[in-house]
């Protein structure tokens, strides 16, 4: 009687191909230097704004205004574009990332440790971004004149009593909103938190079934991720122009005296960012023994495009390509971490808007109580877990926090002027915590294949896929 060799599961026999080589979309972008071409459109723009703003008067106000809404044109038109592909693209990423795990055991233990990490690391930039705006208090540098100015003569009215805090009865409703009953209205809405949920359970069901019948699917979401790369290539050829539009004007409107009023608090963000960066520094340090130069000149080209494009989602197949071959990072690891953190990891977007609520708050004298402060936690991890990676969405989410605490919205429009410098750095910091906890999973998830095993096998389907003109290849017995 013949002994049946025990049916491998589909997860291990299906191998779709990794976004890695969607690269080359990229790689014109960091050949050509975007980051300083974005640097040249800032310093012009603010040149501009300078020249044709109030205070020169050289125009008008109303002719000012009307000049800076078409100088922001091709910026509006960059970020619908970012706005518009990062849903598809964090999509059809996540269920393929998922599809190239190596087995169920080592997916399960990798999404749950990836996940804790994320929020540790978290809570750790909030506790941050918090301690250094409550230590420096950026809001009590800024005039009152300043913020008339920009506010205008109807001032926000604060009303300590407005802010609620939710209750124990509120938390099972809150925890089932996760669940999207409309998966299309999630991604149409652009509600990141529930397409991550709504791609994982997808994807966990693709791997749980036939390779004969999720290969269809994951072909297909291959070549929308193909799509995707190739718009957001056309979108970065706007870059220098959005950026320069879009500083030219915020600085029309308000004056250099208005910008050089937020330096404390442009500051204060840009030192909690670097604090973050330190502590990536120390991990990898910790974890790979790699030195913090030796890693930077290693992951600078992510880090100059991920400052260039403030999208953490633009830059996956750089991401996925730089730690699988300068960190040495599993294909297994990089293809779901990767995926995953370009939505749900933003460090320096949670750090960024904790300094600027209690910026705020110190501004429209707001106090700030030690439970409205774990509110403002809270709240913080929630916003920055489903903020979308698209340039300028995350001071969208600021108004959801501010509003949960009280402190008025309408303060947005003092710091929306520097957002954009600010929104580069920290989508440069998201990156980085990104490719450091891919590295950090490599060595805490274990696997039943080596490191050098693994790229050998990828390399060998890769090759296979040229010769079969294969997007997923399906292998039922390798060696």
């Amino acid at each position: 009687m013949s002994i049946r060799e025990p049916i491998p599961e589909p997860i291990s026999v299906i191998h779709p191909r990794s976004l890695k080589y969607l690269s080359f979309q990229l790689h014109s972008l960091v050949k050509d230097r975007l980051w300083l071409k974005i640097l040249i459109g800032m310093f012009l723009g603010i040149i501009t704004g300078l020249l044709l703003g109030p205070s020169t008067g050289i125009v008008s106000p109303s002719v000012s205004y009307t000049i800076g809404e078409w100088l922001a044109l091709p910026g509006y038109i960059f970020l619908a574009l970012l706005q518009m592909i990062v849903v598809p693209l964090v999509f059809a990423s996540i269920i393929r990332g998922i599809a190239a795990g190596e087995d169920m055991e080592q997916l399960k233990m990798l999404g749950s440790r990836t996940v804790a990490y994320f929020l540790a690391t978290t809570a750790i930039a909030i506790l941050i971004g918090l301690g250094l705006a409550l230590l420096i208090g950026p809001g009590n540098y800024i005039s009152s004149e300043l913020v008339q100015d920009t506010m205008g003569s109807d001032m926000p009215s604060v009303d300590n009593d407005t802010v609620l805090t939710p209750g124990l009865a509120d938390v099972p409703g809150m925890v089932a909103t996760i669940l999207p009953t409309n998966p299309l209205g999630s991604i149409v809405t652009g509600q990141m938190l529930q397409v991550v949920v709504f791609s994982v359970i997808i994807g966990m069901a693709l791997v749980s079934i036939s390779p004969t019948q999720s290969k269809p699917l994951l072909d297909l979401l291959g070549s929308l991720q193909e799509v995707s790369m190739t718009v957001v290539r056309w979108s970065m050829l706007l870059a220098p122009f959005a950026v320069f539009g879009l500083i030219g004007k915020f600085t029309l409107n308000l004056g250099m005296a208005a910008l050089l009023g937020m330096l404390v608090y442009v500051g204060t963000v840009l030192a909690g960012l670097l604090i973050m960066l330190m502590i990536y520094l120390v991990i990898i340090f910790i974890v790979s023994r790699k030195g913090p130069v030796d890693f930077l000149r290693s992951v600078k080209d992510v880090m100059l495009l991920a400052f260039s494009t403030s999208s953490t989602a633009a830059v996956m197949p750089l991401s996925i390509k730089t730690v699988e071959e300068k960190l040495g990072v599993r294909p297994s690891i990089s293809q779901f971490v990767i995926p995953l953190g370009a939505t749900i990891n933003m460090n320096g977007t949670a750090l960024y808007q904790s300094v600027a609520a209690v910026f705020l708050a110190q501004v429209f004298g707001v106090e700030l109580s030690l439970g409205a402060l774990l509110l403002l936690m809270v709240t913080v991890v929630g916003a920055s877990i489903g903020t979308p990676s698209t340039p300028g969405v995350g001071i969208v989410i600021l108004a959801l926090i501010l509003a949960s605490v009280g402190i008025p919205t309408a303060g947005i429009a003092l710091i929306i002027g520097v957002d954009r410098i600010l929104d580069m750095c920290r989508t440069s910091v998201n990156v980085t915590g990104d490719l450091v906890t891919c590295a950090v999973m490599d060595k805490w998830v274990g696997s039943k294949k080596t490191a050098m095993q693994e790229r050998f096998e990828s390399s060998k389907r890769e090759t296979q896929r040229q010769l079969m003109g294969e997007d997923v290849i399906v292998n039922s017995h390798e060696s």
